[in-house]
């Protein structure tokens, strides 16, 4: 019999919330098939299992959030399956029990509460157990005690009391649906439901908001979004949804870091030319396309090997040097920024890495990360070109000591020394930023290693292989 423990999904991650049990009591469960969805202030993750088996016993419940290494699980060896499962209908028939006696489920009266459909059968025998059975309520109780740890932690993020909220649930039950239509309302101008009587068995008019991005939580609003006022408010309140709160309180630590910035321009002539030539050869043998961000950080690799210095972290005791290559890549979701990490990037060819980057940029925008895909990176790659910006200040991902900017690839009139004297050409240009924490590195070590980077970029070349 083993335990599972709650992971630290990121060096700053202290706890986590469990998002979604993606197995139950008596499941059987490989080792590394993912077992539950955890939630933190920064990503969604499934967690694979560490062990195979039979699920006996869940121990934390849907929306509880717990601290690191925290048990959240029991899982029997393969041998003791019929032990566990036994276990596991035992747990399940005493909730039951306690339920139609109106009295608490023993080790579960503080889980998550809800009502039973009038006249709803008991368990068959053999059905498949579910842990930490709901308990009803009697009418007329604290309505606190009807809603999930999940629903009092929205309520509690958005400044709301079970007042506001008309619940849709079993005997007016709050539900996070409930909580999330009315935070809506509010975001968007509109009249927030407010509680209303009603008659036993009747369906509910309140109400109901289905997440629209369909990843368990409201969607940001996109930039430049028009924020509707209600009539005669001069003011609207937009709660911070937990990645924001997450960025905020990462910035705010790298901000203490010591930031300097040095900037060079990259000629990108013969990277367009080269990646012309591959690309669509490329995109046939691969089906994918042939991005920049791959030549990038082969030339960012290639300066790390000569200057260490800049893949490290910085730590009370010293600057610690990494020597694995771990490469963390910003990725914009709809509420926010991710950087997931693509690992031992040192090892992997134009075309690993391109693959690589687009497998682990999908995954964070759907909200499906995996456990290895963040925290520990040893060196950070922004994009920002993408968006179209020619010039930016980046904040370092501590405890990181140096991020870089690819800005956007743009024509532009330049001075080219030739035999015949000096001439006005018209060339893909590309301006690079490389923040770094001063306390780490200097100006002069900085510049050394852009100018690597530049070179790199600059000799790219038909023979430079993408393979």
């Amino acid at each position: 019999m083993a335990k599972v423990t709650m992971p630290q999904l990121g060096e700053s991650v202290a706890e986590g919330t469990i998002g979604k049990w993606l197995k139950q009591p008596g499941d059987h469960v490989a080792k590394y098939e993912p077992l539950l969805e955890v939630i933190t202030d920064k990503v969604n993750a499934e967690v694979p299992s560490p062990f195979e088996g039979v699920l006996k016993e869940i121990l934390v419940g849907e929306g509880e959030t717990v601290p690191n290494d925290a048990d959240i699980a029991i899982i029997v060896a393969d041998g003791d399956a019929e032990a566990g499962t036994a276990a596991a209908t035992e747990a399940v028939a005493t909730a039951t029990e306690a339920a139609a006696a109106g009295g608490p489920a023993g080790p579960s009266e503080s889980a998550p509460v809800a009502e039973a459909p009038a006249g709803s059968a008991a368990p068959a025998a053999g059905a498949t157990p579910i842990a930490r059975m709901p308990v009803a309520v009697a009418a007329g109780g604290d309505p606190d005690a009807r809603m999930t740890p999940a629903v009092r932690r929205l309520l509690r993020e958005h400044g709301l009391s079970p007042a506001q909220i008309a619940g849709t649930g079993g005997g007016g039950r709050i539900t996070k649906d409930d909580v999330l239509a009315v935070v809506e309302a509010i975001r968007t101008g509109g009249a927030a439901a407010a509680p209303a009587a009603r008659t036993s068995g009747a369906p509910s008019e309140a109400p109901v908001a289905t997440p629209p991005d369909g990843r368990g939580g409201p969607a940001a609003a996109p930039a430049g979004a028009v924020i509707a006022f209600p009539p005669g408010a001069d003011e609207v309140l937009l709660p911070m949804t937990q990645m924001r709160k997450g960025i905020a309180a990462q910035m705010t630590r790298a901000l203490q870091v010591p930031h300097a910035y040095v900037h060079m321009e990259v000629d990108a002539t013969n990277l367009v030319r080269a990646r012309g030539l591959a690309k669509s050869d490329y995109q046939a043998r691969e089906g994918i396309s042939l991005s920049y961000v791959p030549y990038v950080i082969k030339a960012a690799v290639d300066a790390l090997r000569r200057y260490p210095t800049f893949n490290a972290h910085w730590t009370e005791g010293g600057l610690l040097a990494k020597r694995r290559v771990d490469m963390g890549v910003a990725v914009a979701v709809d509420d926010g920024l991710l950087v997931p990490v693509v690992r031992d990037v040192d090892q992997l060819s134009i075309s690993g890495l391109n693959r690589a980057i687009g497998e682990v940029a999908a995954r964070a925008r759907a909200g499906k990360l995996k456990l290895d895909d963040f925290g520990g990176s040893t060196f950070t790659i922004d994009n920002t070109g993408w968006f179209g910006s020619n010039l930016t200040m980046p904040i370092i991902n501590v405890p990181e000591v140096a991020i870089l900017t690819m800005e956007a690839i743009t024509k532009r009139p330049v001075v080219l020394e030739t035999p015949d004297g000096d001439v006005i050409a018209i060339r893909p240009m590309m301006n690079m930023v490389l923040a770094i924490d001063h306390r780490a590195n200097d100006g002069a070590q900085a510049a050394a290693f852009l100018r690597a980077v530049k070179a790199w970029l600059e000799a790219v070349g038909p023979d430079t292989p993408v393979y």
